[in-house]
């Protein structure tokens, strides 16, 4: 089979590379050649290095690499990169990668061939380990609320190496942060939302340089995680608030009100707190409905 077949299925759908940058001088380049060294493999309509307000050569280094350089005049944000990108791309199949090297260009081709079928496919980190120690209690905590909402078990909630329909992420890019939970932010929507999401195995490197991800980070997810609840599934999150202090209310009273010294106000309290709890969720449920008849 000859290079010229072979090249003629992605050329027809096409694929637009999408890497944010801050700061990646010593690596973009590295980067920019793996993806280059595989084009007689595999066909890619253009590759789109978003400059977040670098401070240094990351920019003119990824030009000189013949990617296309988009700047950011400002530090804006890894979610708002993406954003960038995504909105000049003019392909239908979009991809995610950093620019720090974690990511192995060689996985493209997996993930490009789980497309079909698929709405988004994503590179599943399979080390154990794949972030400092001291994040892992909270992605943990992240990852449990991510599956209690969706009523899902998702392998890898915020992995940055990932191929999407444009279409699909067009639909939903109002929804995302600008920061690095855009990531888990797409996951968590598509999933609640009943599209096809495909996970790819995949080994990440260390990365090279030092991670902006702080706690902070991880607290602005945990917000977005609940925003995104109340969106999509706001009675998952409502009801069950209301049955437990309900049965609190209900535990905490009827001992007082068989004795006979009538009704505890704390428990009276509790009660009410449920039944409000219980129409709001009715009502952030009729929101939701209605929200989405806009966007869907």
């Amino acid at each position: 089979m000859d290079n010229h077949h072979k090249l003629a299925s992605p050329l027809q759908e096409g694929l637009t590379i999408i890497i944010p940058a801050f700061n990646e001088e010593a690596t973009i380049q590295r980067v920019i050649s793996k993806i280059r060294s595989l084009a007689d493999h595999f066909l890619f309509d253009s590759i789109i290095i978003v400059d977040d307000g670098s401070t240094d050569d990351t920019a003119r280094l990824a030009e000189e690499a013949g990617a296309r350089v988009i700047r950011h005049g400002r530090n804006k944000g890894y979610g708002a990169a993406i954003k960038t990108g995504i909105s000049l791309a003019k392909t239908e199949y979009i991809l995610t990668m950093d620019a720090d090297d974690q990511h192995n260009p060689e996985n493209i081709l997996s993930l490009w061939d789980m497309r079909k079928g698929s709405d988004m496919v994503v590179g599943q980190r399979m080390q154990l380990i794949h972030s400092p120690l001291w994040r892992m209690p909270g992605k943990w905590l992240l990852g449990a609320m991510a599956n209690y909402i969706t009523r899902q078990t998702i392998p890898d909630l915020n992995s940055g190496f990932r191929l999407i329909r444009r279409d699909i992420a067009l639909k939903y890019l109002h929804l995302c942060p600008s920061g690095f939970s855009l990531s888990t932010t797409l996951t968590v929507t598509l999933h609640s939302r009943g599209y096809d999401v495909s996970y790819v195995p995949i080994q990440v490197n260390k990365r090279v340089g030092n991670s902006t991800v702080s706690i902070s980070t991880g607290l602005d997810t945990l917000i977005l995680i609940l925003r995104i609840a109340t969106m999509f599934q706001p009675l998952r999150i409502f009801i069950p608030l209301s049955i437990v202090i309900g049965a609190f209310g209900v535990i905490w009273g009827m001992p007082i009100a068989l004795s006979g010294r009538g009704v505890s106000v704390g428990a009276m309290l509790a009660l009410v707190t449920a039944i409000l709890l219980f129409v709001l969720g009715l009502l952030s449920d009729q929101i939701s409905q209605l929200r989405l008849e806009r966007f869907e």
